[in-house]
């Protein structure tokens, strides 16, 4: 098999679990959320409601696309690309599996994988105030600064949590901290210590603040406050409709898988289960179990996201901005420095 055809077939592995994923999960959030509220839910379009993506889908693409006449046209457009395109390229670089032969089921293989997806996820932000600002409407704008604000103020701490796995690892590579993690048990997992009981507190609480974390920079309850419907109509994006609407909407869901992915990998073992999963089997069985292992890990933490959206209210502004810069990023920085102690103690 040529190197071309390798590189396809992964990419092609790869984009599956997002652009499958993502619209797929819209109907899992519905159900969900159905479930949750004691609601029926989609029941109406296929089988079960099963086909009810694909008629959101039909309805994004028959409405007709606006710009409003006083927005910059150009920039208007390029917004929600700027926030589709992040979480696509990000997830080049997450190992999805285990290898087949002598290839990594992973899209790209980067020695600074890590590196690569902080700076993809910074860029996101662009997107939203780029559609806030362009489209010429003060409820967009004010959702454009609010989202701003909030996802610089929250990637402050998500780099940080980041951070203790990659000290526990002493890499960047995302490979090299997944194959750390494999084959040893759960205690070798990072939101465990990584194999060392000291670094267990660390590992913990690095885990819990990424996720949380996450769910702020993914614009999800509690932390929607840059669209939340009572205060800014729709937020950054107010303005849009059909495909461009439809599209930061898909942008959502991406956005959660690469975040999902990311924790995974770096806290939560990546593709490996103790008792599923052999590191040293690098057959196509065992790789296509490996990816199996994977996506289950990401669903089921995607299923969290959802049961918190569906659980907790909203927070307000100030307390969600209080929240990060007073008790996130302090607790992130004393988390930094205990595991920087118990490394040069080497306990």
């Amino acid at each position: 098999m040529t190197p071309w055809l390798i590189f396809g077939a992964k990419a092609v592995g790869g984009l599956a679990c997002q652009m499958g994923v993502g619209p797929a999960f819209t109907i899992v959030e519905r159900r969900v959320a159905a479930w949750i509220q004691g609601r029926v839910g989609p029941n109406r379009v296929g089988p079960l409601g099963l086909f009810q993506p694909l008629a959101d889908l039909v309805k994004f693409i028959s409405k007709e696309q606006i710009v409003p006449a006083d927005a910059d046209r150009v920039l208007f457009l390029l917004g929600p690309l700027l926030v589709f395109a992040p979480p696509i390229f990000g997830f080049c670089v997450i190992p999805y599996g285990n290898m087949i032969g002598d290839e990594h089921l992973q899209i790209a293989n980067l020695p600074i994988g890590v590196l690569f997806v902080m700076s993809v996820i910074s860029t996101g932000v662009y997107g939203m105030m780029l559609g806030g600002w362009a489209s010429n409407n003060k409820y967009a704008l004010l959702g454009s600064l609010r989202a701003s604000a909030q996802i610089i103020s929250y990637e402050l701490s998500l780099g940080l949590a980041i951070l203790i796995a990659v000290m526990m690892s002493s890499s960047l590579d995302l490979n090299v901290i997944v194959e750390q993690q494999a084959g040893k048990g759960f205690g070798a997992w990072n939101v465990f210590g990584g194999g060392h009981l000291s670094q267990l507190p660390s590992g913990l609480l690095g885990f819990g603040l990424m996720f949380i974390c996450a769910l702020a920079e993914n614009n999800r309850l509690p932390f929607d406050l840059s669209e939340c419907e009572a205060e800014l109509v729709g937020g950054y994006h107010t303005e849009y409709s059909s495909m461009s609407l439809g599209v930061f909407m898909l942008s959502e869901y991406l956005s959660m898988i690469l975040m999902c992915g990311l924790m995974t990998s770096i806290y939560l073992g990546g593709w490996s289960f103790p008792g599923i999963t052999d590191p040293s089997d690098h057959s196509i069985l065992a790789g296509l179990i490996s990816w199996a292992v994977f996506m289950t890990k990401i669903l089921s933490m995607m299923f969290v996201y959802v049961w918190i959206r569906w659980t907790l209210p909203r927070f307000k502004y100030n307390q969600l901005m209080d929240l990060g810069w007073k008790a996130f990023l302090p607790a992130s920085l004393v988390n930094i420095a205990l595991l920087a102690v118990i490394g040069v103690m080497g306990v």
